[in-house]
């Protein structure tokens, strides 16, 4: 079983349409667990970030595979990113240095910028701290144009082989192409049956960048990550329990949630799904036997909340939505 279509990128690399997420998998033994079993049902695609505090980890169960021989380096498609306190031009060689090393790789596939407002650093932090305010101490507006000719470099020097965006809007991606020597491979966002995003989506269609789609069924444990921050749990749309959705699940003998990833696939963005339950696993990456027709697929469109189905507002960090680069709607 594998991820039987892929997205291809500028640089001509190919980007299997399925991935596994691993956002709030920070538990070594889950970890481990759950990437064996993807990689053993046929995952190549794996994505992880610095701040998520899990790559050393993850690059323990590569190590095995690749040492052992049951993989090739060349395999696998493997993205991680450059944390809020590396949006710096001086900082980001530092911190795709610090991501090889613990993944034990010589270059990533994929090299994303996580977010376009940059955060003080003090050596040793991984999350952005608090200043006098209680707010998250930033940097002044960032310079996208001198942050991006850094990621070029990395290229460049082999430690990735591509570069992208993550959570950027249109406006800032165009900030970038301007100046961009190598253009950017790709921009992942929240994107799911409830946000939609189609002009941002379209956009980057049309400028040759390829999507990923991070909480691709709306993330039900979202609350989690929330209360484990000192946060207010949210209020949060019930994808999978959507009585449309259900119907059509029921319909194609699938599960609500392979509906969800099936439709980004069909409109050509690739969903990295999180879960460390071998069985949800399996159950993601069983979404290549079938395919929605019309008449879904025009249910499913209509069924978009716009800026109202937005989950992941980043609004844990106190005061980032004041920053001048804050990438989301205020309204």
């Amino acid at each position: 079983m594998a991820a039987k279509i892929s997205l291809t990128l500028p640089s001509g690399q190919k980007m299997p349409a399925l991935g596994l997420g691993t956002w709030e998998a920070r538990n070594d033994e889950e970890i481990e667990t759950s990437l064996n079993t993807a990689l053993q049902l046929g995952y190549r695609h794996i994505d992880t970030a610095f701040v998520y505090e899990n790559e050393a980890a993850i690059g323990r169960v590569l190590k095995q595979w690749i040492s052992s021989g049951k993989l090739k380096r060349e395999d696998l498609f493997i993205t991680t990113k450059l944390p809020m306190v590396g949006v710096h031009p001086d900082r980001v060689e530092m911190f795709i240095k610090k991501s090889l090393e613990s993944l034990q790789l010589d270059y990533v596939d994929l090299y994303l910028i996580h977010f376009p407002v940059g955060a003080k650093f003090k050596e040793g932090t991984v999350r952005p701290y608090l200043n006098d305010n209680g707010e998250i101490a930033l940097e002044p507006k960032t310079d996208h144009a001198a942050l991006w000719k850094k990621m070029e470099e990395q290229v460049d020097a082999g430690r990735t082989k591509n570069i992208g965006l993550s959570n950027y809007n249109i406006s800032q991606i165009t900030t970038v192409l301007k100046s961009a020597r190598i253009k950017p491979a790709n921009l992942q966002v929240e994107l799911h049956v409830y946000l939609q995003q189609r002009q941002l989506v379209d956009f980057c269609k049309k400028n040759g960048i390829t999507v990923v789609a991070y909480c691709p069924i709306a993330n039900p444990g979202y609350n989690k990550f929330l209360v484990r921050l000192g946060q207010q749990p949210k209020q949060l749309p019930n994808l999978l329990g959507d009585p449309e959705v259900a119907r059509i699940a029921q319909k194609h003998s699938k599960s609500p949630a392979q509906i969800a990833l099936r439709f980004l696939v069909q409109i050509g963005a690739a969903p990295i799904p999180k879960s460390v339950t071998p069985k949800r696993i399996e159950e993601n990456i069983s979404i290549f036997d079938f395919n929605l027709d019309e008449g879904d697929m025009k249910i499913l469109l209509g069924l978009d909340k716009g800026e109202a189905g937005r989950l992941a507002g980043f609004e844990v960090f106190k005061g980032l939505d004041k920053h001048p680069d804050f990438p989301f709607s205020k309204a």
